[in-house]
């Protein structure tokens, strides 16, 4: 295996010299007289300098996105001109995007936050039996959810699995989802192989802008063609040799649905970073910790070994899950790693 060379600032910049000069020469302009006037669609898909646009009518065009244009994801509500004469494949071109009513990004160490949706109500996050049922990973997209204020759904993939399973290990998984409900949390169990639970799925989805996300190889893809059968979304297998799920899906991707509301599928990713954000934040978005926040003895609490801890008090008295505690300090602790230069972070 090839290990990939990390490049240095000066290379970076160099790298980003050489895309921007890239989209400059392949820039597409149209006459005025060639564009009808604006009208609303909706982003469907995004690949580089192109956009997969859908009209009220629901027809899809390819089109360009004009230079000005500096964020634009899959969810985006858009205005875009349909052209009388395509150019390099392009029926049109993306000229405004509206006000978003929410945004879900991917930190990336590279790159800073990368926009992967918008205007998402409710976010599954989709988990499994194999790969290991991951409750840190778990977490993470909860923290996620809870700092930009989209509603999370956790599901369990591939259910059917736990009877053949350790007993010690099936009745962790089931601990820890019972633990979710009890702090509030909405938990589903589904199998795509069986279909068991999917009916549940669907009346959730129902009118409402859903995206799935998740770990690599927990089954996104194919839940999403047990939902989306005329879809058929590309899907792999989990890796026999490292045991890691393979990433299928490259971009999101925006379905509608029959029953009403639209599913977007999520490129799968092994881990959500929370480098963006600060240890308070982390802290507030854990929902059960906020009744205790603001009570420990000293204000620069960090909920470990710390005299007057009110979080480590409620953990002794029962009123806190103990393992939630751990996740977060593991949150805490690879932040410390995974957190890139000061200059990446502010792109």
């Amino acid at each position: 295996m090839v290990k990939r060379r990390r490049l240095n600032k000066g290379q970076q910049r160099q790298v980003s010299v050489n895309q921007k000069k890239r989209l400059k020469n392949t820039d597409i302009e149209w006459t005025d007289s060639q564009l009808n006037a604006p009208e609303p669609g909706r982003v469907i898909s995004r690949f580089g300098q192109h956009a997969d646009i859908r009209d009220e009518q629901g027809n899809t065009y390819r089109c360009h996105i004009r230079r000005v244009i500096s964020s634009l994801v899959c969810g985006d509500s858009v205005l875009w001109s349909r052209s009388s004469v395509e150019q390099q494949g392009m029926q049109g071109v993306v000229v405004a995007v509206q006000e978003r009513d929410s945004l879900l990004s991917r930190p990336d160490y590279y790159d800073g936050l990368k926009p992967v949706a918008s205007n998402i109500d409710q976010i599954f996050i989709i988990s499994s039996v194999l790969p290991s049922f991951s409750s840190p990973i778990i977490d993470r997209y909860l923290v996620a959810c809870e700092d930009i204020g989209i509603e999370p759904v956790i599901v369990l993939n591939k259910a059917d699995l736990l009877p053949e399973i350790d007993e010690d290990e099936r009745n962790h998984i089931q601990q820890r989802l019972k633990d979710y409900e009890s702090i509030g949390y909405k938990v589903l169990n589904v199998s795509s192989a069986t279909q068991d639970g999917l009916d549940a799925l669907q009346d959730m989805l129902k009118d409402s802008i859903s995206i799935v996300v998740g770990q690599s190889g927990v089954g996104k893809s194919s839940l999403v063609n047990q939902l989306l059968p005329e879809v058929n979304a590309e899907t792999n297998l989990v890796s026999d040799n490292s045991g890691l799920g393979q990433h299928t899906t490259t971009v999101a991707t925006w379905y509608d649905l029959k029953q009403g509301g639209a599913l977007i599928d999520s490129p799968g990713i092994r881990e959500f970073s929370l480098w963006h954000l600060e240890p308070e934040r982390i802290a507030r978005c854990y929902v059960d910790f906020r009744d205790y926040l603001g009570g420990c003895k000293f204000r620069d609490c960090k909920h470990a070994d710390d005299p007057g801890c009110a979080l480590q008090e409620a953990v002794s008295n029962n009123q806190l899950h103990d393992w939630r505690l751990s996740n977060y300090h593991r949150i805490i602790e690879t932040m410390k790693t995974q957190k890139p230069s000061r200059a990446i972070r502010g792109k």
